[in-house]
């Protein structure tokens, strides 16, 4: 019988050490193809974890930035010199409440900025002027004005007609030189408007309020030092179909924060100021914006303003 077992090829033994031989089989199997799909979630997160920070270095150097409102694309760079940049968009229905005035009243909206119109020099000069002014006045809180055109001027927590309130004295704080300054500025920018969106300048008049800006970072005391709230520049005065800002100081190296934001549907866009960098655009809804609160330093700028509407036009300040 022993020697029948030994002759036998296969036996209930071996039969059964077979069967358990076949079963671990696909078990090693199993275990390469559980390798292998370890691996590869080990290379896609790997690929995964290098795209996110690709990203993120975009974002943070690049042309956008993480900022308060979440990610915000940079249009203009306050250390880059701008010959001309223009973003066309489409014009909103705030316009069609108004008169319209053929050849001026805007049918091409957008937003445009520029380093090539006013030299830094100019800027520093025309910042003087404002030094000036502001000396004279200036607001308890975070946000002074100085209009050469009416006169208004931020005093504590009011405003005064400093041609009146300070009389002669306003005759030894200006010259007439800085009043020639402003009024070419002034024209110049009015002129770029003019190309820049296909219409005549003289179809554009100066409106009211055109005025020069302090901001820094004091705590606001009236609802007139709350500079930082969104709005519409055709809704909030009526008058304005073109706005335009220069700035007189520099982002980052005279404050920090006051950048101007554009609050668009898809993404915040903003602007770095920049000593005689001019930001201009339409004024309806489709540039929707704030200014951020300055956090440090003084930022200095002014507004001008054009309206299609002869009737709300201004003229230059005079120094009588």
């Amino acid at each position: 019988m022993a020697p029948q077992r030994r002759a036998g090829c296969r036996t209930p033994e071996s039969g059964g050490g077979g069967a358990r031989a076949e079963e671990r089989r696909p078990h090693r199997r199993s275990a390469g193809k559980g390798s292998v799909q370890k691996d590869s979630r080990q290379k896609w997160l790997k690929v995964a974890f290098l795209l996110s920070s690709a990203m993120l270095v975009y974002l943070l150097s690049g042309r956008y930035l993480l900022g308060e409102d979440g990610v915000t694309e940079v249009l203009a760079h306050h250390g880059e010199h701008l010959q001309d940049k223009f973003i066309e968009i489409p014009c909103s229905e705030d316009y069609d409440s108004h008169k319209r005035f053929e050849g001026c009243t805007p049918r091409k909206c957008g937003r445009g900025i520029t380093d090539a119109i006013i030299s830094r020099e100019e800027a520093d000069r025309i910042r003087r002027i404002a030094e000036k002014g502001l000396s004279l006045g200036g607001s308890d809180g975070g946000a002074s004005i100085l209009d050469l055109h009416s006169g208004v001027l931020s005093l504590g927590k009011h405003f005064v007609n400093m041609y009146r309130y300070f009389g002669d004295k306003i005759s030894g704080t200006f010259t007439e030189e800085d009043f020639q300054l402003y009024r070419d500025v002034r024209q110049r920018v009015q002129q770029k408007i003019a190309l820049t969106f296909g219409i005549s300048s003289s179809s554009m008049y100066l409106t009211k309020p055109t005025f020069f800006s302090r901001i820094n970072s004091s705590e606001a005391k009236t609802t007139h030092d709350e500079y930082w709230h969104p709005h519409v520049d055709k809704v909030t005065y009526g008058s304005f179909d073109y706005t335009s800002l220069l700035y007189l100081s520099d982002y980052t190296e005279d404050f920090g924060g006051g950048r101007f934001v554009f609050m668009d549907e898809a993404a915040n866009r903003t602007v770095e100021p920049r000593a005689g960098r001019v930001s201009f655009f339409t004024s309806g809804s489709e540039n929707l914006h704030r200014v951020e609160k300055v956090q440090w330093g003084t930022r200095y700028a002014i507004t001008i303003s054009f309206t299609c509407n002869p009737d709300h036009g201004i003229g230059d300040p005079v120094l009588t």
